[in-house]
């Protein structure tokens, strides 16, 4: 195929058409840059400048190539500036009035077969286009940043966006060295809709009294392990590093698209610190305080070894024997029988049940759960998650928090919930996801490669789902939902039904 596009425009000068510009302009695109204030634009092109300068003192590309690609980049003072272009790709303030005033204007300055592209985040494709006089030409161009390293870009089909506009955005994309990921216009795409569990749910439970939110950053840091890697940050480190004053909304917004989606309920934790001016790094306080751009975490207290550790009774269950050896290669005795002993902690391993679920006909001041989703075994693991009924004693808790922190493991313990805190933000994320295939948004290997690049994520959802087994998910939603009685907590048909058949989640349907 032919270059799709000889010549593309960004109007918007920010810190995203900063980001496309530069893509292009490296690519070998005349790129030209346009903004309603000149200085945006005077800022944009010695940002590009800068930039390409300092890849070639570092040895990315050398100087020539640093001069061509600044020489690609051209100054567009006025709409009509764009007249000869064949793409012109948006990436102004996120308001649909706006962005539609701006799609009417580039109607009646482009060619009739230029192709116009919105890098909206939040807002209906659609609805972009539908004050248009063609619509079909108008698509979605989402980049995330920073755009030359964030290497997928969805391409939104609108309801009545043409194909041949998708086709030219995929192959520009593919030249750009970049992930061009089709996806229907549903709120948030792909990305931005996956991202509704690993935040919100987090939230969910510091909400809830759960745990803290540095609790719930180091658990989602340490102990979820795919291939030996967890989450590169904890979603409240994450809130802060993007910014709550453009979380929340985005929260709110993706929420009230889907007309009150339980699974995507905001949370009045968010709202009082986006109310409070807490937006994270840039204010200095958010989740986190921050000093210098320098996030301050408190420090982890070692749990103190108690007088007297008791014998420990494993409930039977899948994970029976393992935890059996884990807690006698640990030093401490196990009790046998079918049944504790008065003198015995009791260890239970709950899938998406609580605590005092899963100690149901046993002394609940003895009962300690432990999350055994994720690697959990002798010197085998970074965290181990415990936590105890509402009755189970301090005593109990303690020797149990020392106990599984023989072999240098971390052990957080938590309030008693449905889920503990990995399995119940894991298995939303797999949910999510598989709803999104469910409703034909994306492909499945186009949903998780988005997603595994979008969010940084140590695999893609569905492949999540895959490695801890589709019927293991949904035995954690259910037993979630069958405790809390909450709607979010339903898993997807999508799910269910691979869970049943024994199917890959990145299986496509055959119709």
């Amino acid at each position: 195929m032919d270059r799709p596009f000889r010549r593309i425009a960004v109007v918007g000068a920010g810190a995203m058409g900063r980001g496309i510009a530069q893509l292009f302009a490296q690519s070998g695109f005349d790129v030209v840059v346009h903004d309603t204030r000149g200085e945006a634009i005077d800022a944009a092109l010695a940002h590009l400048k800068s930039t390409f300068e300092r890849l070639a003192e570092r040895g990315k590309i050398s100087a020539e190539q640093a001069r061509e690609n600044l020489a690609h980049v051209i100054r567009g003072d006025s709409l009509d500036s764009l007249a000869d272009c064949d793409l012109v790709i948006e990436a102004i303030i996120e308001r649909l009035d706006v962005k539609q005033a701006l799609f009417a204007q580039l109607e009646a300055v482009c060619a009739a077969d230029a192709v116009l592209a919105t890098n909206t985040s939040s807002l209906s494709v659609t609805a972009i286009a539908s004050t248009c006089r063609h619509p079909g030409r108008i698509a979605g161009y989402h980049f995330f940043n920073p755009v030359p390293l964030m290497k997928v870009v969805e391409v939104v089909r609108g309801a009545a966006t043409d194909e041949a506009p998708v086709e030219r955005l995929v192959e520009l994309a593919r030249i750009a060295g970049h992930r061009a990921v089709v996806a229907r216009d549903y709120p948030g795409f792909i990305v931005n809709h996956a991202g509704r569990a690993y935040g919100p749910e987090s939230i969910r439970a510091v909400s809830e009294g759960v745990a803290d939110t540095v609790t719930v950053d180091r658990i989602l840091r340490e102990q979820v392990s795919f291939d030996g890697k967890g989450f590169k940050l904890g979603p409240f480190e994450l809130l802060d590093l993007t910014g709550l004053d453009v979380s929340h909304p985005v929260m709110e917004s993706i929420y009230r698209q889907f007309y009150d989606e339980p699974r995507f309920r905001p949370s009045v934790l968010t709202a009082q610190h986006y109310a409070a001016g807490w937006f994270g790094r840039k204010t200095g306080i958010g989740f986190y305080r921050h000093e210098g751009g320098t996030q301050r975490t408190p420090e982890e207290s070692p749990h103190p070894e108690p007088a007297h550790m008791p014998r420990v009774w494993v409930a039977p269950g899948p994970a029976a024997a393992a935890l059996g050896e884990l807690v006698e290669a640990l030093g401490a005795a196990t009790a046998a029988g079918a049944t504790p002993p008065d003198d015995a902690m009791i260890l239970v391993a709950p899938l998406g049940i609580d605590a005092t679920t899963a100690a149901a006909g046993f002394d609940a001041g003895r009962v300690v759960a432990i999350d055994t989703l994720f690697p959990y075994g002798h010197r085998a693991c970074k965290r181990r998650v415990l936590m105890g009924t509402p009755a189970t004693t301090p005593a109990t808790l303690a020797a149990a928090a020392a106990l599984f922190a023989r072999d240098g493991a971390r052990t957080s313990i938590l309030r008693d919930s449905a889920g503990f805190i990995a399995q119940r933000v894991v298995a939303m994320i797999v949910s999510v996801a598989a709803d999104i295939a469910q409703q034909r948004i994306a492909s499945p290997a186009d949903i998780d490669e988005a997603v595994r690049i979008g969010l940084g994520y140590p695999v893609g959802p569905l492949t999540m789902g895959d490695r801890i087994g589709p019927a293991t998910v949904v035995e954690i939603l259910r037993g979630m939902a069958r405790v809390t009685g909450d709607p979010r907590c339903r898993p997807s048909l999508w799910l269910q039904r691979r869970a049943q058949l024994g199917l890959s989640l990145l299986h496509e349907d055959n119709a």
